[in-house]
């Protein structure tokens, strides 16, 4: 098979960057991860901090075996697939070869293309820029919307209606707008106590 081939199968995949950190968002907050991050998104969020990753061509594809492989050097176990838009990929092969080497496996993606992969945690993150597809509803773990707007609450109301009973929910500001917002996501969490806050605690601490 050829390059396009294997990455239509999942067998190789286009990597712009590979590190462990401390997860700094959502559910996981805290937790050491071993972050690979995909290169390709046709989402196109203004306020992206990783627009660099939006061309899937500019990064190495990479077989799954290499990015595996790299992630056992470390010894967390804990990886979170993230991009980009991971899910422009078929994601199952990477997952199942993962969860072999004994990796609990998270994702974060906006749900614009079709769910694929076995995830122990799936973190759903609506955009306004590109409509979430059908199948991540049922799948989410939690609901995390970005702040950028007044209008994001409405925005994440109507995705919380979507999303199984047993998901959590979140806001989290956006970051250049967080002095802004966080005291009124604050407000809105006490008077909404099923929304809980997000904060991006890797950015208070300086680390990627």
């Amino acid at each position: 098979m050829d390059t396009k081939e294997l990455v239509a199968k999942g067998l190789e995949l286009p990597l712009m960057e590979a590190f462990y950190t401390i997860q700094g968002e959502g559910r996981f907050t805290g937790h050491p991860a071993y972050f690979i991050r995909l290169g390709g998104c046709d989402v196109g969020c203004v306020w992206c901090d990783v627009k660099e990753s939006w061309e899937a061509g500019k990064w190495p594809v990479l077989p799954i075996e290499q990015l595996v492989e790299d992630a056992l050097a470390y010894p967390g176990r804990l990886v979170v697939i993230t991009g980009g838009e991971p899910l422009m990929y078929d994601l199952g092969p990477l997952t199942a070869l993962l969860k072999a080497k004994g990796f609990t496996t998270n994702i974060e993606t906006s749900g614009a293309h079709p769910y694929s992969g076995d995830f122990d945690w799936v973190c759903f993150s609506p955009k306004k820029f590109k409509k979430p597809h059908p199948s991540i509803y049922k799948e989410a773990d939690e609901l995390k919307v970005v702040v950028f707007h007044q209008s994001d609450f409405a925005f994440a109301e109507e995705h919380a209606a979507l999303v199984d009973s047993s998901c959590e929910l979140r806001l989290q500001p956006e970051w250049s707008k967080a002095e802004k917002f966080t005291p009124v996501i604050i407000d809105f969490a006490k008077n909404h106590p099923k929304w809980k806050i997000s904060l991006q605690t890797h950015k208070f601490m300086d680390i990627p």
